[in-house]
């Protein structure tokens, strides 16, 4: 189709301000927040249908494979996915697919959404897409303003030139400046004019006139940029850009490195709901409190209480808030936040602290994530640790072997495919076997379902890094973990 959409899914970020749920291991949007699927999920499938070709993706090499994966689970396909070498924000990820994009489809429509947000009427949103291509067609930079109910400072604002009409139509309309983050009486007084939207950071604009407007205003980041793609590697189904010329790039938003430079901007107005889930506050807003102004989620009780969130991740647990108002808690195995509902933006403070004690909770979940599957530790000692080890169907893990431990394998689900040396056997259900120090092993799971085992370590160093690798179908080097 000639006026294809071609979604490009930003997914590089690590959402401190929803710890201890999202954190830097595995980021807010690749959990399930408010719904059956990940807010990465809902915003690919949204994106996704007639009008639209398969997504392109920014991400980190950690998270690779994460997409990956949960693409597949909504069944959608992406037609490019790009590894930042490291975190640049969004001038360097935007431009660098553009300049995918416009490689093999020059001129071709982007639109550029963050896989964060939430949009509960995807069909509203797609309208308003529909609505904002012949401006962008036009040679426009168009971005998207939401309709704002309340003096938020956490947003940046959208200044029109005219009032939206009472509909709220999402018609094209000349852009006179972004706002940036204001105080509360700012705020207050733009939400009573009437002639400022929320900055959503979305945008659609055709490849061209993108790269035209960061010749125009950001010709070395385009010089730095170009070249990290130029000599960018395929690894697997992903490429790699080069990290030298991706060092040396500015670490600058899409806003700040060409919108707000741009003369040839417009708006979209969007009136449906939207949320970018950017603190519990926000989530707490989207869970949809009950009559008393309290959301529970998983096994929370509230007793006596108002305005609050209760959330526990784990079934294990039991949270119970007795009398709270205008309380969050949020409980995981490892890590328990207790906040006034007034402070939700202050929870990276904690994140910082934790990081300059060196905790490990400050960044890494408890359960980690792999290509093949995931594990997670159940008891740690000097000498031992007690792992539960999930596979998914088809996977298996590296052929590796280790200088300081043993391994003792117990299944408990499924059946593992288990090579040990030269040889190579099933086990099933209530089975086990016994991995010395320095053999060459590998586990699979060759069945159509999970397969989940218990793996009993013991060794004078447990560490992740004791791996030496003999091969991998994913490819990973050296050192890498799993």
């Amino acid at each position: 189709m000639p006026h294809d959409i071609h979604p490009l899914l930003l997914c590089g970020g690590s959402g401190t301000r929803l710890w201890p749920l999202s954190r830097k291991s595995y980021p807010k949007q690749f959990t399930r927040l408010t719904g059956a699927e990940s807010l990465f999920q809902t915003s690919a499938r949204r994106l996704s249908g007639p009008g639209f070709a398969a997504p392109i993706v920014v991400t980190g090499a950690d998270y690779r494979f994460v997409v990956t994966e949960q693409l597949a689970g909504v069944e959608i396909a992406a037609a490019a996915t790009l590894i930042e070498p490291e975190a640049r924000n969004t001038a360097p990820a935007i431009l660098a697919a553009t300049l995918q994009l416009h490689a093999h489809s020059p001129g071709a429509l982007m639109l550029v959404a963050p896989s964060d947000h939430v949009i509960p009427d995807a069909a509203a949103f797609r309208a308003a897409v529909q609505a904002a291509i012949p401006a962008a067609q036009a040679g426009q930079l168009v971005t998207f303003g939401i309709r704002p109910d309340r003096p938020e400072t956490g947003y940046g604002w959208l200044e029109l030139t005219a009032l939206p009409d009472t509909a709220f139509s999402p018609k094209p309309q000349p852009l006179r400046r972004f706002v940036e983050k204001p105080d509360l009486a700012t705020a207050e007084a733009m939400l009573a004019g009437g002639l400022h939207l929320w900055n959503a950071g979305i945008f659609l604009f055709t490849t061209d006139i993108m790269l035209a407007a960061f010749e125009q205003h950001q010709t070395q980041l385009l010089g730095s940029v170009r070249s990290a793609f130029e000599r960018a590697e395929t690894d697997l189904n992903f490429l790699k850009l080069a990290p030298n010329p991706w060092a040396v790039c500015a670490d600058i938003s899409i806003d700040y490195a060409v919108m707000e430079k741009a003369d040839n901007l417009a708006v979209v107005p969007y009136g449906g709901s939207w949320s970018d889930l950017g603190g519990w506050d926000a989530v707490w807003r989207e869970s949809g409190p009950n009559d008393d102004g309290v959301v529970t989620f998983g096994p929370s009780t509230a007793i006596d209480c108002s305005d609050s969130l209760l959330r526990a991740e784990d079934g294990q647990q039991a949270l119970v808030g007795i009398g709270l108002t205008d309380i969050i808690a949020v409980a995981m195995p490892d890590a328990v936040l207790v906040a006034h509902r007034d402070r939700a933006q202050d929870v990276k403070l904690a994140v910082e602290a934790l990081r300059k004690q060196g905790a490990v909770q400050a960044e890494t979940l408890p359960r980690d994530f792999r290509p093949w599957g995931w594990f997670e530790s159940l008891a740690l000692g000097g000498r031992f640790q007690v792992k539960r080890i999930h596979v998914h169907p088809g996977a298996a893990l590296s052929l590796q072997s280790h200088h300081h431990r043993s391994e003792h394998w117990i299944v408990v689900e499924g059946t593992a495919r288990v090579t040990i040396g030269d040889d190579v056997t099933l086990i099933s259900e209530n089975q086990s076997v016994y991995i010395p120090i320095g053999a060459k092993h590998r586990l699979e799971n060759p069945g159509k379902v999970p397969m989940v085992l218990i793996e009993v370590q013991t060794g004078s160093y447990l560490g992740e890094d004791d791996i030496i690798r003999h091969d991998d179908i994913y490819a990973r080097g050296q050192g890498a973990k799993g």
